[in-house]
């Protein structure tokens, strides 16, 4: 009875433990997805932001605005571009490690451009600016490289892979269009078994074997029925006559 229960509080203990592992991971996955909706909504916003002071904004204010917008959308676009990749071709992983490491210097650009957009010394932000025009140059530069590199990469091998299948295709057309120039011979139909009277092996040998032959060969003569032998039934037959009577 002890052990019935031990192992009844083990099983209990057991699904506890595994109803609380599995709410943990619900609830992580689900604060993941929030995040992630968070995080692209307030890019789209910011993305938004910064269209429109590039647009409204003149000066060192609407030339930062513009840098930040072509550096987000460059990285953001390589960084779309190599996470599809990979998937397909793992020869792409350098790629990725290389653009995290690009990433690194990407942001850290970002955050010193949004600096500049909220300090209000002008004279120093313009004296900065071509510098941080010059970097953004270089890494937008790098990650447009590394992005048309992994799209060239998967339109050649498409290339490659259409041509061999075309090949494939002409190589299979040629073999159906390949046939015989003598006429297709009809085919005979099954016999039956056992065949029908009067055709097939049956009547073949009956027509070979012909009318009956005699001894000697040839046909035999058939003599027709002597009529003056022939008998009825109210005639008596010979050698029966009635005796006649004596007196």
């Amino acid at each position: 009875m002890d052990v019935v229960i031990l192992i009844v509080a083990l099983l209990f203990v057991a699904f506890v433990a595994l109803g609380v592992f599995v709410s943990v991971k619900v609830v992580r996955a689900a604060k993941r997805g929030v995040d992630r909706t968070i995080s692209q909504a307030r890019q789209t916003v910011e993305d938004t932001t910064l269209r429109a002071r590039s647009l409204g904004q003149t000066g060192a204010a609407g030339e930062l605005a513009q840098l930040r917008l072509r550096l987000r959308t460059s990285m953001r676009a390589t960084q779309d571009a190599l996470q599809a990749g990979v998937a397909e071709d793992a020869s792409l992983a350098e790629s990725v490690e290389l653009f995290q490491r690009l990433s690194v210097h990407g942001h850290e650009l970002d955050d010193e451009l949004r600096q500049l957009e909220r300090d209000p010394d002008r004279v120093r932000v313009a004296e900065r600016l071509q510098d941080v025009r010059e970097r953004t140059e270089q890494i937008t530069h790098a990650a447009d490289s590394l992005r048309w590199a992994a799209r060239d990469r998967a339109r050649k091998f498409a290339e490659d892979d259409l041509s061999s299948l075309s090949a494939q295709i002409d190589v299979e057309s040629g073999a159906l269009r390949h046939w015989s120039s003598a006429e297709v011979q009809p085919e005979r139909e099954p016999a039956m078994w056992p065949e029908p009277e009067g055709s097939g092996a049956g009547a073949a040998g009956a027509e070979q074997a012909g009318p009956a032959t005699g001894a000697q060969g040839g046909p035999e003569a058939i003599e027709p029925p002597d009529r003056r032998q022939q008998t009825y039934p109210w005639q008596k037959a010979p050698g029966q006559a009635k005796p006649e009577t004596t007196t």
